[in-house]
């Protein structure tokens, strides 16, 4: 392979993000054993909120960091914003025998609305002897924006005065509402019992990286969350595959729920395409026995 750096160029229309991925570009995450020689000394996503374009829109800046103590023969970082529970931008940036990335861009937003952006951080380790290891972390932001007629443009991450704390509850409640009652529809789809699994919105897979799955320790969970990246990367994030070969891209699509078996067997991930075709993932999880 050629020793390349790909960025994702990216085109900014009000508060979509079109991703463009290019030819060259890898198309695969593999997960491969985990490299306990080697660590992240930092990772950070992050959202801010810039400056007010006119009456009707506002700047928000996005920014991906990771650094390896280093280089590695591959790293990769893909970041995913949603906007209101729909998903709105991807950076995805690779490059080999590297130690950092770093991923910025400015989105153009409009109205109140709750950002929420989470990145995999991803690096592929080579020895001698084909010997093939890996190393992951997971970082997450948010940011909540106020557009409203009445005040000056504002924004929070954590709500500390009582207008922030009814403009949470307001645009939590509405991203929810939406939600729950799409991820509702995907279950009785494929009818399935939410007794049976344990949820989790995909902003939210990043409170899992110290933290385990039913029946699974942390390291179990940690291997299953990075094969479950694998196929998210391959099956979501690069395009959506349907059928007669089409295939879409997941802009402008509603989050997908995480579906975890309490019996520790299986993963199901749910979501739709743009043409409102049903989509499930179906993941294994190993038998650790």
């Amino acid at each position: 392979m050629k020793n390349i750096s790909y960025v994702l160029l990216i085109t900014l229309i009000l508060s979509i993000i079109i991703v463009n991925f290019d030819s060259k570009e890898q198309k695969v995450i593999k997960y491969f054993p985990f490299d306990e020689s080697k660590e992240f000394t930092e990772t950070s996503t992050n959202l801010k909120l810039l400056t007010e374009m006119d009456e009707d829109s506002y700047k928000i800046q996005w920014d991906i960091y990771s650094q390896l103590t280093e280089p590695v023969y591959l790293r990769q970082d893909i970041s995913l914003l949603f906007v209101d529970g729909k998903l709105k931008g991807i950076l995805n940036q690779w490059k080999e025998e590297a130690n950092a990335l770093t991923q910025k861009t400015v989105v153009n937003g409009e109205d109140s609305s709750h950002y929420e952006a989470i990145t995999f951080h991803h690096g592929e380790v080579h020895y001698p002897d084909d010997v093939i290891k890996s190393i992951q972390d997971m970082t997450y932001d948010e940011l909540y924006v106020i557009d409203s007629p009445h005040a000056p443009l504002e924004s929070f991450k954590e709500p500390v005065e009582k207008n922030e704390k009814e403009w949470e509850q307001t645009l939590d409640h509405a991203k929810n509402q939406t939600l729950n009652y799409y991820w509702n529809e995907l279950m009785n789809y494929y009818d399935l019992s939410a007794k049976d699994f344990l949820e989790i919105p995909l902003v939210n897979l990043w409170k899992y990286k110290n933290n385990s799955f039913p029946t699974l320790t942390n390291e179990q969970t940690r291997q299953v969350i990075g094969q479950l990246w694998e196929g998210l990367y391959k099956n979501y994030v690069t395009g959506i595959p349907s059928h007669n070969d089409h295939e879409f891209k997941a802009i402008n699509t509603y989050m997908p729920i995480i579906l975890v078996d309490h019996k520790g067997e299986f993963i199901f991930v749910l979501f739709k395409d743009p043409s409102g075709q049903h989509h499930r993932l179906i993941q294994r999880i190993p038998d650790f026995s």
